[in-house]
């Protein structure tokens, strides 16, 4: 039944990505000066979960790393690796062997390797605002040949803790923003990976429309659905996948996609959760008085309200209500 199963990873990288032209033809713009000797513009990529922006930056950057041999490129997803040093590591990580590199290798050290670059160094900083030190961001703005991507779901999650000086560098930056997918673009998203990934005929179009509908807007929703209903059917030795596959795979992905959000959750992302699974629904009063009793150095209240608006992004928590009122909740997982 499957000829590719890495196509039904919502992490792969298509070898083009569709429905995202005008978003493909802005970040091309921002970084093309590169490949004639100029310098390329910084870029803040915003928008919904699911909705194409690592995608796009991945395969824009992978397709300008092919088109020049003296232009390097690199990936950091800064939910997994949040903290100054392991992003250095992962950006010297794209240059050169860090085997010499250890925990306790001064990061001034770090970003000296980084300032000695003499050649362009495109990198995406994907969940960019997960940084917990985003003083980072300043220091890396200085280095002459290093162009950053940010990745977040609101660009304001990133501008706001900044000072002055850095959001002044941040105002000439490209601005690439997504909207969520539509169900018709779903769908032909779907049907793209099915035609790299199954067999004909292992799924007909009624089912990738409901998949597209359950997932309302959300590619990496739809496409782990459809990973799901594909090992579903494995599992029982069937050769297509039926209703009764994809009626069984849609709660179990929304469970394995929730748990990823959990596993990814900062120490103080993860009380807020646990805070609001014991007592909620809470008023953001209620939920930083319950926290800050719990923790000996908590976050400010604004960066409390940026890490539940990340919260809100991934579908762990909902909100009711509108300023003062407004109360936070776990939300119910969905059949």
């Amino acid at each position: 039944m499957l000829h590719d199963a890495r196509v039904l990873d919502a992490d792969w990288v298509p070898g083009d990505v569709v429905h995202r032209n005008a978003e493909k033809n802005r970040l091309r713009d921002a970084l093309q000066p590169v490949l004639e000797g100029d310098t390329p513009r910084d870029v803040i990529i915003e928008g919904p979960s699911g909705a194409g922006k690592t995608c796009l930056a991945r395969y824009t950057t992978t397709k300008l790393a092919e088109q020049a041999l003296d232009v390097r490129t690199q990936y950091v997803d800064c939910w997994n690796h949040s903290n100054r040093f392991r992003v250095l590591l992962d950006l010297l990580d794209g240059i050169s062997p860090t085997h010499d590199i250890h925990r306790n290798t001064p990061h001034d050290e770090l970003l000296s390797r980084l300032e000695q670059l003499e050649t362009p160094y495109v990198v995406v900083l994907d969940e960019a605002d997960q940084l917990t030190d985003k003083e980072l961001l300043r220091e890396l703005w200085a280095i002459p040949a290093l162009t950053t991507i940010l990745i977040a779901n609101d660009e304001q999650d990133i501008l706001g803790p900044l000072d002055e000086r850095v959001r002044s560098r941040l105002r000439s930056a490209m601005r690439v923003s997504f909207d969520q997918y539509s169900h018709a673009e779903l769908v032909a998203i779907l049907e793209e990976r099915v035609e790299a990934a199954l067999a004909p005929g292992v799924i007909d179009p009624d089912q990738l429309a409901h998949l597209a509908d359950a997932a309302a807007g959300n590619a990496r929703d739809a496409i782990t659905f459809l990973r799901q209903a594909a090992q579903e059917a494995e599992w029982d030795g069937a050769a297509t996948i039926s209703d009764a596959h994809i009626r069984t795979a849609i709660p179990a992905a929304r469970d394995t996609l929730r748990q990823r959000s959990l596993d990814k959750l900062t120490e103080d992302q993860r009380l807020l959760y646990d805070i609001l699974l014991e007592a909620g629904p809470l008023m953001p009063k209620e939920l930083y008085a319950q926290y800050t009793d719990r923790v000996s150095d908590p976050k400010t209240k604004r960066t409390v309200r940026t890490y539940l608006r990340k919260l809100e992004q991934y579908n762990l928590v909902e909100s009711r209500g509108e300023g003062p009122s407004r109360r936070y909740a776990p939300r119910q997982a969905r059949p």
